[in-house]
């Protein structure tokens, strides 16, 4: 039955107002998901909800510690998570309690673990996430990404001393470990000098997994049954030249890049390549130098494009692979691809559309664009030289070359684009789709152990094969 409202019934609603409070008739936003990324370069904090929030953050020095009053919310179950997702072992944050500190406002106390600069942002909605509060915690003293690759060096050297002289049934005592250096040692690796070795020998050293087309290339082959190890002629003294490979792992963290049929992610699958990968080229040697991998992200957390170059580029990278599998709308699609960029179009339109997806990684992660400085803007419209472009096609077919022999290749080719991610200009770069995730078989291919090791097995060989023609030069010191 309808007819003008009664005045009973308005008298009720009354009441019920009175009862539940405005607060709860007109509640604000609901938070949809809350989530930490913990990682070395930073620990990221996200509260996805369905309307903008507004946070103000000011600290608290003894103990040290955060403090963000979130406005337009309530103490709802979904923030309460956030305490438990916390893990023990975050570089950055000891502790979250979570209060109701007004009407509307929800308190977030976060105890910090050293000297934070933090950066408190909105993101828009986008790709499958809503309205997002992002609190990013980056370390005062963050550590060195050279000075770390290097001391693991030294201290992999000594461990392969050690080991020499354990096979050779001498005492660890009778060895003689390098002095304590007065110079720069750090430096010496980074520019090729030679570091004191102990008088072990036969030298031993450990033989890289994959077998290698370029033998000569590569160090620790085995030698004739009968033959001793011997160093070449005129080896003593030679300088070692610390060989350095920046891996990619594309996405990571709030972007999870494609997601297969099966609900496989991008970023887990090329993690998982990329580590292989690195413990490969740690193992190997070119020329008789080692090298070193590098990875811009080793854990599950975003890494913004243009940082990703800055990091190649902060450890005096001599390579630039970033490791992605390829997604399409269909899932026919099937085959390996590999990318160099190009500063005067795309070669192909599926080219393009791969650069253009690729460099929307930024919206998808959630970049701070207010947090750019006039450097990074300009690193931005860097543009790659020449010789960077024509070293990147070099490696590029020296990759393609070698992954046809473990799987279908999508172009026989290397392809071009402006990736972002490959603007080094004087870092031989390219971006590796390593097969197409939409298609369900190559999913569950890039799914299995053996498929990984054997991409890394071929993508190693196709390193060793560029750098076997293509020695890399002095290096800069000016770091």
């Amino acid at each position: 039955m309808t007819g003008p409202v009664s005045r009973r019934s308005l008298l009720r609603a009354g009441t019920l107002v009175l009862l539940l409070g405005a607060q709860h008739i007109a509640r604000g936003a609901s938070v949809l998901a809350v989530r930490i990324w913990p990682a070395e370069d930073y620990t990221r904090v996200t509260i996805e909800s369905d309307g903008e929030l507004k946070a103000q953050r000011f600290f608290v020095t003894d103990p040290p510690r955060m403090v963000v009053d979130i406005e337009g919310i309530d103490l709802l179950p979904g923030l309460r998570e956030l305490v438990g997702k916390l893990k023990s072992d975050d570089p950055n944050i000891g502790n979250i309690r979570v209060a109701q500190n007004a009407t509307n406002v929800v308190r977030l106390v976060i105890d910090l673990k050293q000297a934070i600069k933090p950066q408190v942002f909105n993101l828009e909605p986008v790709a499958a996430y809503q309205h997002r509060l992002v609190l990013d915690l980056y370390p005062v003293n963050a550590p060195d990404p050279l000075e770390q690759l290097i001391a693991q060096r030294m201290k992999d050297m000594d461990a392969a001393s050690e080991r020499a002289a354990r096979l050779l049934g001498l005492e660890a005592d009778k060895v003689t470990k390098p002095a304590t250096r007065t110079d720069d040692p750090l430096g010496e690796l980074i520019a090729g000098r030679e570091r004191p070795k102990p008088p072990v020998s036969p030298p031993i050293s450990p033989a890289p997994k994959p077998s290698v087309d370029d033998d000569t290339a590569v160090a620790g082959a085995k030698p004739d049954k009968g033959s001793p190890a011997k160093s070449p002629p005129g080896d003593k003294g030679k300088t070692e030249r610390l060989i350095i490979v920046a891996l990619d792992p594309g996405h990571g963290g709030e972007d999870p890049g494609a997601i297969g049929p099966g609900g496989t992610h991008e970023k887990k699958v090329v993690l998982q390549i990329a580590q292989k990968l690195r413990d490969r080229i740690n193992d190997t040697r070119v020329n008789g130098n080692p090298m070193r991998a590098y990875m811009t992200r080793d854990k599950d957390f975003f890494v913004p494009l243009q940082v990703r170059v800055q990091k190649a580029q902060r450890v005096q990278a001599d390579l630039f692979i970033s490791l992605h599998a390829d997604a399409f709308f269909t899932p026919r699609p099937q085959g390996a691809s590999v990318y160099a960029l190009s500063t005067k179009g795309a070669s192909s339109a599926a080219a393009r559309w791969m650069a253009n997806k690729e460099n929307a990684a930024d919206e998808v992660g959630g970049l701070n664009v207010k947090a750019k400085d006039a450097t990074v803007q300009r690193a931005l419209l860097d543009m790659s030289t020449t010789a960077q472009i024509n070293d990147s096609l070099k490696l590029g077919s020296a990759m393609l070359g070698h992954v046809k022999q473990v799987g279908k290749l999508h172009k026989p080719r290397v392809e071009q684009a402006n990736f972002a991610v490959l603007r080094a200009p004087d870092i031989p770069s390219v971006l590796v789709e390593t097969a197409f995730i939409s298609n369900p078989d190559e999913e569950a291919r890039l799914n299995d152990p053996k498929y990984q090791d054997d991409l890394a097995d071929a993508l190693l060989r196709g390193i060793v094969a560029y750098f076997s023609k293509n020695p890399p030069l002095a290096r800069n010191r000016q770091i």
